[in-house]
């Protein structure tokens, strides 16, 4: 374990002050405890020696017998109080890293949150945090203890009697080569590992979240079969590590025991104790302590197994923490007014290397007026919608609201003056009213359910929910329905006051009734307000102030909707298929044909 192999574990260490202190007094107290251990059985030794002395001696006898009961009784005492003490440190430090890890998280730009990925992240916070926990629980006090109680042994054994102590070095050379195999870091096997850790937790969020769609699609041989084959690979992963170090394992359980080391005192001493080189009582005292150097190495290779694990995790969870956020402006502009502007905009994602999703983008949406996104899909329309709140930096150009560049703007209060409502909702779990409370915390109930009534939800929550404002929506809102979720989602923004509002197509996914009532929420959201919303179908968004069609990720028409259809260019020909789409219907028993795939579509009606 050198110190450049610490590192890692180190600087996360030292973002806790009082995590080092504490992790300082906890290996001193195993030291104790280690050193304690041994001076105890020192007295022991020396207390069966006056025993069989040829004139024993009552009060020595006493003594010895006294100061090996308050060596063991420190020894065990240290031990057990530097184990509270490290375990206390280990949680502290996974809480100063898990609220560390979320702030950075929440600071850094979505896309590269997205591209982490839910597997890796999960894996960081949760197992990597753990690893470093159990270094930090464990490994400080035996590291104390493993490392005083050899050299008190060794300080021991030469100072009573110099002759078994060269016995015993004999057997720490054959030792500490064991250890070596042992202690080695196969870091290839153990990145094999981690990717299949990370893979495994991926498929199990996978699973989990589609499990609607599993278990309607499932044909009994493919539903299972990505989180399987993640699961091989993650057994193969194991099985590699493993069979890297059986030989070494083997050799191990045959060397580094105390049973071989005493065998080999015993062989030269009892011959010494023949000759009189040593006594009775020293030989005890080898008995007794000379294993301790060679039985400390069987912890150490344990603890240098913690170091490796959590020196990984500690690696990942540094290079997670060293992610830089959106950077911050040091002289701050508050914008004048609600309107948003896009100029000249050019903007990829850095996993589509360098491909451009916008180019040259220009976009003006005055303030109190309504601009919609229209085109095919990928056409750059969501990705419009997510850098005006900054979810991302633009490559070139400048994303403006209120005449003020967002990079100019805190993100908090860019955020204030935002408000977004996505086609797929989501809710954290907790309560209606939490979820309510999200776009402004302070909120009174009273404001909570003001938006809420406005949203067109009050009356659901109190009559449908047995709990009321205080039920629980489940796993990413799981227990309400699409339309449910949509509208309280909408009563989070029309709490947060924002004045400009972008709408991702936020009624794509819900029934007649609920899309009603989501319409009716979301008028009363944007009446007064800047709005920017991505239309799918076309009819939503007819009588808007401005429409800007975008294709390929470039502004080929703008205009309001009588114009662009007369103009018969790219939005005519979405307007065309639009209406072609709408009249789409089937009648009679020939649906289950078409769906089959019939050729034959008489039946259709167009």
């Amino acid at each position: 374990m050198s110190d450049s192999g610490m590192k890692p574990v180190s600087d996360l260490v030292g973002l806790s002050p009082g995590v080092r202190g504490q992790l300082t007094r906890a290996l001193a107290l195993g030291a104790l405890g280690g050193a304690a251990g041994v001076a105890g059985y020192v007295c022991v030794a020396m207390a069966v020696g006056e025993l069989f002395a040829a004139q024993p001696s009552g009060s020595a006898l006493a003594w010895w017998v006294s100061f090996a009961l308050v060596g063991l009784v420190v020894s065990f005492g240290s031990r057990w109080l530097a184990e509270q003490v490290a375990h206390h440190a280990s949680f502290e430090l996974e809480v100063v890293l898990r609220r560390r890890l979320a702030d950075a998280l929440a600071k850094m730009p979505l896309g590269v949150v997205q591209r982490l990925g839910s597997g890796r992240i999960k894996k960081v916070m949760q197992d990597d945090v753990a690893a470093l926990h159990n270094v930090v629980a464990d490994a400080m006090p035996f590291f104390g203890a493993v490392a005083a109680q050899p050299i008190a042994a060794l300080i021991a054994l030469g100072i009573v009697q110099w002759k078994l102590l060269i016995v015993v070095l004999l057997v720490v050379p054959v030792a500490m080569v064991s250890f070596s195999l042992m202690a080695r870091d196969y870091t290839t096997q153990r990145a094999k590992y981690n990717d299949a850790n990370e893979n495994v937790n991926a498929a199990v969020v996978e699973f989990v979240q589609g499990m609607p769609v599993v278990r309607t699609f499932d044909d009994g041989r493919t539903s299972f079969r990505r989180f399987s084959d993640s699961v091989d690979a993650f057994t193969e992963a194991i099985g590699a590590w493993t069979a890297t170090s059986r030989t070494a394992s083997v050799f191990n359980k045959l060397v580094i025991v105390p049973l071989p080391t005493l065998l080999v005192i015993a062989a030269a001493g009892v011959p010494m104790l023949a000759l009189d080189w040593i006594t009775a009582p020293e030989l005890l005292l080898g008995l007794l302590i000379g294993a301790m150097p060679i039985e400390a190495i069987s912890p150490l290779m344990h603890l240098t197994n913690y170091v490796n694990d959590s020196k990984a995790g500690a690696v990942r969870i540094g290079e997670l923490l060293a992610i830089p956020p959106l950077p911050e402006p040091a002289s701050p502009r508050v914008p004048s007014d609600s309107s948003v502007s896009l100029r000249g905009v050019t903007f990829s994602y850095s996993t589509d290397r360098g491909a451009p999703v916008l180019s040259d983008v220009d976009i003006e949406i005055p303030a109190g007026t309504v601009c919609a996104l229209v085109g095919p899909s990928g056409s750059g329309k969501s990705t419009v919608a997510r850098l005006i709140p900054r979810f991302y930096d633009v490559d070139e150009g400048s994303v403006r609201v209120g005449g003020v560049d967002v990079r100019d703007m805190r993100s908090e209060v860019l955020l204030q003056h935002v408000a977004l409502v996505f086609q797929d909702p989501f809710l954290i779990e907790g309560t209606i009213a939490e979820n309510i409370r999200l776009g402004r915390p302070g909120a009174t109930d009273a404001e909570v359910e003001a938006a809420a009534r406005a949203a067109a939800a009050h009356d659901f929550i109190v009559t449908e929910l047995q709990d009321g404002y205080d039920s629980q929506v489940g796993e990413r809102g799981g227990r309400l329905s699409g339309g449910q979720r949509q509208r309280i989602t909408i009563a989070r923004a029309i709490l947060s006051d924002a004045q400009i509002v972008v709408l991702d197509e936020a009624t794509a996914f819900t029934d007649p009734e609920s899309e009603a009532a989501i319409q009716d929420a979301i008028a009363r959201l944007t009446k007064g307000r800047t709005v920017l919303v991505i239309a799918h179908r076309l009819s939503t968004v007819v009588d808007v102030d401005r429409i800007v069609v975008l294709d390929n990720g470039k502004v080929v028409e703008r205009g309001k909707h009588p114009d662009l259809v007369a103009a018969n260019g790219r939005y005519a020909a979405l307007w065309a298929r639009h209406e072609q789409a709408s009249t789409w219907g089937l009648v009679g028993n020939r649906a289950e044909d078409l769906l089959a795939g019939s050729s034959d579509k008489k039946d259709v009606k167009l």
